[in-house]
């Protein structure tokens, strides 16, 4: 009988069985309340922002190189208690990514980092179950946000932002994506049957629950989800310049992000408890 040819193999063909599993029973019984508005149709402002000229090359998939709608998510946590400030919080991120991710299906690998972790250019690898990983390249980082742009081989085309605030006395954690699926198939498995969809949806929840753990605090109400979407972005695939000739950054007062508390329609959001329905 021969030997498989990899040991990697069967770490994903594991990860893919048991960690699948386990992820979904874990998300099945999460006592964390999920706010999850109902999907809206979106407009200019969901577009994702400009990339610098120098971020992108021929490996970078920019969200007009996917196939159908363009989805921009948001997830938000407010945390109370908190230890540390949003500096920090975004610190431990960029050196110690791993740490914040569903360890059961999702693994990590990066090149050799500096001191301050991930910077601009550096490289990731998420891996995952199921024929896709997940290449991202780190396009910006400053004290409260990380910024990062899919590549060839992602199984969605887009960016994705990680930044913490101080507001109100609490610390908040955000994870915001503009993205399309990569290709047909993925378009089928996040669209329609939306099986992807949720499996990101659970990466990103359990991301800002480790953010608040991390911080020492605790969320006060929650995790907060937000969905939009748009036709597919050909043509229009980035915010429009203002009138002062620079796109609004994300998570800025020009950018419209629902609050914590009203997200999507109203009246569509769930409490998602023990034993709740999704």
């Amino acid at each position: 009988m021969r030997r498989p040819r990899c040991p990697r193999t069967l770490a994903v063909l594991a990860r893919w069985l048991l960690g699948t599993g386990l992820v979904t029973w874990r998300y099945l019984w999460e006592t964390t309340p999920l706010y999850r508005g109902g999907e809206c149709r979106g407009d200019e402002t969901d577009l994702p922002p400009r990339l610098p000229p120098e971020a992108v090359d021929s490996r970078v998939q920019l969200a007009q190189d996917g196939t159908g709608p363009l989805f921009h998510r948001l997830f938000r946590v407010r945390i109370t208690d908190a230890d540390v400030a949003p500096a920090r919080l975004v610190e431990w991120i960029c050196c110690d990514f791993k740490r914040f991710v569903p360890s059961e299906v999702v693994d990590i690998h990066t090149g050799e980092l500096r001191e301050q972790g991930l910077d601009v250019g550096d490289e990731l690898l998420v891996e995952m179950p199921g024929p896709w990983n997940g290449p991202v390249k780190v396009v910006h980082r400053d004290d409260n946000r990380l910024h990062l742009v899919t590549l060839r081989g992602h199984m969605e085309a887009g960016q994705v932002q990680f930044r913490a605030r101080e507001d109100d006395g609490l610390l908040v954690f955000e994870i915001e994506l503009w993205a399309c699926p990569a290709n047909r198939l993925v378009h089928l498995l996040y669209s329609h049957l939306r099986l992807a969809k949720e499996i990101q949806l659970n990466m990103w929840v359990r991301f800002c629950l480790s953010a608040a753990e991390m911080s020492g605090g605790r969320p006060l109400d929650g995790v907060h989800i937000s969905t939009r979407w748009l036709e597919s972005p050909e043509g229009t695939p980035v915010r429009p310049l203002s009138s002062a000739g620079k796109s609004a950054p994300a998570g800025a007062p020009g950018h419209r992000a629902p609050p914590a508390g009203g997200f999507g329609e109203p009246g569509a959001s769930r409490q998602h408890g023990r034993g709740g329905g999704r």
